[in-house]
């Protein structure tokens, strides 16, 4: 199946995890099903990640879910399972990127750079959420709640939010002040009292209202 950029995708998705379906959809694009998800959107601080996965339908990982719903521990060892059996490219979005832009569409031109990185060329790809992102390099469809729903949406947000863990872990020993390690940029009250205190670090996205409040900076 040969589609041109232009092309909006209306496949029938399946409602849940289901890789019988999920195999077939695959083949109609020469195994070349690439998913797409994010992780952090809602923090004060970091980038967002985002990844991009095509699964080898013949190799994937047991036990694939929605990130958010797995222990830290299983997503790291499904992050090396995916990263030895499929398909895989990760874009972020950085700090200045989000406050320039705006999270939405910062998120979206991470993503199609996410599918544009891939190793393989996808032929198509689904994406978690409502929006289509610009300049994909094939076809696309977004799937509200896809992670929980396809398996190489799934894939693709358990490797967005390990990527986007362990930078934030590693970025609490270039900025020990703020508790990254532990909260991973997300709003906490450690993270407030510290950003009061000591103000914003360069990862903090000064577009985002509690970060403006605590530098005191006029919102729009």
């Amino acid at each position: 199946m040969y589609l041109s950029l232009s092309t909006a995708l209306e496949l029938a998705l399946p409602a849940d995890l289901d890789p019988s379906a999920e195999h077939a959809l695959s083949r109609q694009f020469e195994g070349r099903l690439a998913g797409i998800d994010e992780a952090g959107r809602g923090p004060w601080s970091g980038p967002v990640a985002v990844a991009a996965v095509i699964l080898d339908h013949q190799a994937v990982p047991d036990g694939l879910a929605d990130s958010k719903k797995l222990t830290e521990a299983r997503r790291e060892q499904l992050y090396e399972e995916i990263l030895e059996t499929s398909f895989v490219a990760v874009a972020l979005a950085s700090p200045r990127e989000i406050d320039a832009r705006n999270i939405r569409a910062a998120t979206l031109l991470a993503m199609a750079r996410a599918a544009r990185a891939l190793p393989v060329a996808p032929l198509a790809c689904l994406i978690d959420g409502r929006d289509v992102p610009p300049g994909l390099p094939c076809p696309g469809q977004a799937a509200v709640k896809g992670d929980g729903r396809l398996l190489c949406v799934a894939a693709a947000s358990i490797v967005a939010k390990v990527t986007r863990d362990r930078l934030m872990a590693r970025m609490d020993g270039v900025f020990p002040d703020y508790g990254f390690a532990g909260h991973k940029g997300y709003g906490t009250a450690r993270h407030a009292a510290a950003l009061t205190e000591k103000g914003a670090c360069p990862l903090h996205r000064r577009s985002f209202r509690p970060v403006a409040a605590a530098l005191g900076l006029r919102e729009d």
